[in-house]
């Protein structure tokens, strides 16, 4: 069972898990591990998902899904008898009055909807993945010279689960370089298999970037495919100016992971996320949503 802490109830609650008992078989068992690294961590299997999420045969899962996990078909641009497939689904986009973004400049906004970790003074060598588990920044990106930029540091780890909205944001106006890209596996990002694959983000597919905030300093913007997802699509345009709250890209089908880093002295997380996240429990969170303040 994932539990997840509520910030508007302050409480928490069981997580809905689409496939709970298949990830559990494949991180699990002994079998299930050996078919994950045979089979199931490799790109052709994703790709091959990915190709029939495409086709409009798939358009067929949408009701039933979105009726099993609750979804709220309200909020989207689009009607639900409208989708071409269910990846046109699953990359739906929402109306903003339904995610408002929080213009202070001096406010930090989530890049999403999702489930939200956050870590502090972060050893660059020895960041958590979970409790025993870490990894390093310069493993991540395989760039030390940018690496070594965020010593101390704050990351914000946000977890895209297949129910969610699928779309990643920038959380400040400014401007956002090129996209490096790092071939990778295809693990799953849910916290089944986060305890039981070492370094797992550093084995998945994976693109970074930085853009250059206007009140944040220099933001490591990092986006983790998993398995499923056929593709991370950048949707935005490197070296221009972007307004707080524009769409940097999504993720076709699958849970999938969006990671910030911060250099130190540059923001403060608010105190019951980072309580949380001690705890090892995630918060849910919205795009727009405050999570933190800029450290004047």
């Amino acid at each position: 069972m994932i539990k997840v802490y509520d910030r508007i109830n302050n409480s928490y609650e069981e997580e809905l898990v689409a496939g709970k008992g298949y990830l559990e078989w494949i991180y699990g068992s002994p079998v299930g591990k050996n078919i994950t690294n045979l089979i199931i961590k490799k790109r052709l299997f994703s790709k091959m998902y990915g190709v029939f999420c495409d086709t409009k045969l798939s358009s067929t899962r949408i009701d039933a899904f979105t009726k099993k996990f609750n979804i709220d078909m309200t909020i989207t641009q689009k009607k639900i008898n409208e989708f071409t497939s269910f990846n046109d689904f699953f990359t739906r986009k929402l109306n903003p009055k339904y995610r408002p973004i929080n213009n202070n400049k001096n406010i930090l906004i989530s890049p999403g909807d999702g489930r939200l970790l956050a870590h502090k003074n972060i050893d660059l060598d020895n960041i958590i993945q979970v409790k025993g588990l870490t990894y390093s920044l310069r493993e991540l990106i395989n760039n030390d010279t940018t690496a070594k930029n965020y010593k101390n540091g704050t990351c914000i780890i946000l977890r895209l689960a297949p129910t969610d909205y699928h779309r990643f944001h920038f959380v400040d106006s400014g401007i956002p370089s090129e996209s490096h890209f790092i071939k990778g596996n295809y693990y799953s990002v849910n916290p089944v298999a986060l305890k039981t694959i070492p370094k797992l983000f550093c084995e998945n597919k994976r693109e970074w970037s930085i853009f250059k905030s206007d009140n944040f300093n220099d933001i490591l913007y990092i986006e983790i495919g998993a398995t499923c997802v056929g593709s991370i699509l950048q949707t935005y345009k490197a070296n221009t100016i972007i307004n707080k709250g524009d769409e940097k890209g999504y993720f076709k089908f699958g849970g999938s992971t969006v990671i910030l880093f911060f250099k130190e002295n540059c923001i403060s997380i608010d105190d019951d996320i980072l309580e949380q996240s001690k705890l090892g429990f995630e918060c849910k969170v919205k795009l727009g949503e405050k999570i933190g303040i800029k450290l004047q």
